[in-house]
């Protein structure tokens, strides 16, 4: 039997592949372009603090608002773990409305949340609503780990008289706590530590092979017959008739473009025959627009080793018809690829926005990287709730216990509260780096990821989200690795 080949091993890609072969009767192969670390995990990747954007990446950019001329970094974990292995980590889920939302029977948050305690190992709370065994554990700074500015963060939130979250992960819970997070001891919990063990790695059924670019996947007469890589140097073919792609929402929607699946005129500029008109693959790029307000902090607040985030505030946005998809979040330091800035900072996210971006691919050579347009604050309503939000974080800051640590440098208030924030905003705007969406349930591929058009090719990770999550993405995408691979061990994908 030729295996099921999994292109990916991220955040979803990962999962599949253990829990597929829990099944002794399902093969897999997993395909990986990064490098991987079976034993000894490097410093970059353990270290949990902050993201790793620079070693481990794809070298990706992306410009935040039309005009913007300097392209900003869009990390990408290029490595076995994938962004899992990369990020902040920052384990938060949607919430209900966003899964039910969806109006998919195979996705409402009922099933959802059954994946989601399964994956996880909460090491604090215990209830209905979390899993106790799961391979990534989760857990929330206590206080005397917090660092100055971030336990001055839910101080100030607390003299504010807005109410305490012991939980983000509870369905009906919000306000200002600390984050749950896939970190322990200080350490990145990747899903290619949790999920890809010592002895899930020994399974006979289960080839994990690094190091191998995926250029496109291979047909005849519309039904896969397996895919083509780069591996060291040489061009190979990988054979099956049964494809699960897991790139993420950016190099999946290269692969589809690259084989010959999505809008005509697009696939044909690339110089690449068409195997299937999908005008909804690659129509819209959602992610998460933000912005932070910066400070000078006084001496002996940072340390430059700070973890960068601990703490957040979630909460609804006057007018939103989203209950709490707004996020506030304390910056301990200003953080660049290669050099750390003794800045803090107030960072927002907005939740669900309404504006979207794209990404535009105009190669069909696989190291040609696309141009990513995220279009952060066009639409008036997102400019709106985020420029709200920076104000009530000026007011939060503004708090005793904040304001004895740190000095508000950019914008000015005066700025803050005039019609001039509008102007300020899009100047002062970044991605949340949760791509998703590029190949949507409903349009691109049905409810279990099956590519419409063609045989033998499904999609799994967060490009098939119809709309993005209230919440950081991490979690959403280990959640659909997990039904996923729950489909693949129990033959559902067939």
């Amino acid at each position: 039997m030729r295996p099921w080949i999994i292109v990916g091993g991220g955040a979803c890609g990962a999962v599949i592949a253990s829990r597929g072969t829990e099944n002794g009767d399902v093969p897999v192969t997993l395909l990986e372009a990064g490098p991987d670390y079976p034993t000894e995990v490097p410093n970059d990747l353990k270290d949990g603090r902050r993201n790793s954007i620079h070693r481990h990446d794809w070298g990706y950019h992306h410009t935040p608002t039309t005009g913007q001329r300097i392209p900003f970094s869009f990390p990408r974990g290029r490595v076995m773990g994938g962004s899992s292995a990369v990020n902040t980590c920052i384990a938060v889920r949607g919430r209900p409305y966003d899964y039910d939302e969806w109006e998919l029977p195979d996705w409402t948050f009922e099933r959802c949340l059954a994946a989601f305690k399964r994956l996880e190992n909460d090491l604090d709370v215990h209830d209905e609503w979390h899993g106790d065994s799961g391979p990534i554990p989760l857990r929330r700074h206590t206080r005397d780990e917090l660092v100055p500015w971030q336990a001055a963060f839910m101080d100030s939130c607390r003299e504010h008289e807005l109410p305490a979250c012991d939980d983000h992960n509870h369905p009906e819970k919000w306000g200002w706590g600390p984050h749950a997070m896939n970190k322990v001891g200080g350490e990145r919990m990747s899903v290619a530590r949790g999920y890809l063990t010592r002895s899930v790695r020994k399974r006979d059924n289960l080839q994990l092979r690094p190091e191998h670019l995926v250029r496109r996947v291979l047909f005849e007469n519309k039904t896969v017959i397996g895919v083509e890589v780069e591996r060291a140097g040489r061009i190979e073919r990988v054979m099956s008739d049964r494809v699960i792609l897991c790139g993420g929402s950016i190099n999946t929607l290269g692969i589809l473009l690259r084989s010959g699946i999505g809008p005509r005129e697009r696939v044909q500029a690339l110089g690449v025959d068409l195997i299937m008109d999908s005008a909804s693959v690659g129509e819209k790029l959602l992610d998460h627009p933000g912005s932070a307000l910066f400070f000078l902090p006084r001496p002996g607040v940072v340390k430059l080793n700070d973890p960068l985030i601990q703490t957040a505030y979630r909460y609804s946005g006057e007018s939103r018809p989203y209950p709490f998809d707004m996020q506030l979040q304390a910056g301990s330091v200003l953080y660049f690829p290669w050099v750390t800035v003794p800045l803090v900072s107030l960072m927002t996210q907005v939740g669900k926005p309404r504006g979207y971006g794209t990404i535009d691919y105009t190669s069909a050579d696989v190291r040609h990287k696309p141009r990513i347009h995220t279009r952060a604050f066009e639409d008036q309503e997102d400019r709106q709730a985020a420029i709200a939000s920076m104000r009530l974080a000026y007011e939060i800051s503004q708090r005793q216990p904040m304001r004895d640590m740190a000095i508000m440098i950019w914008p000015r208030p005066k700025t803050l509260f005039s019609d001039a924030a509008h102007e300020w905003i899009r100047g002062a705007c970044d991605s949340g780096y949760h791509p998703c969406g590029t190949a949507p349930m409903g349009k691109a591929v049905d409810s279990r990821g099956r590519v419409k058009g063609v045989r033998g090719l499904w999609i799994a990770d967060m490009s098939i989200v119809p709309t993005v999550p209230s919440a950081n993405t991490h979690l959403t995408a280990v959640m659909i690795g997990e039904r996923f691979g729950e489909w693949l061990r129990d033959g559902g994908l067939e």
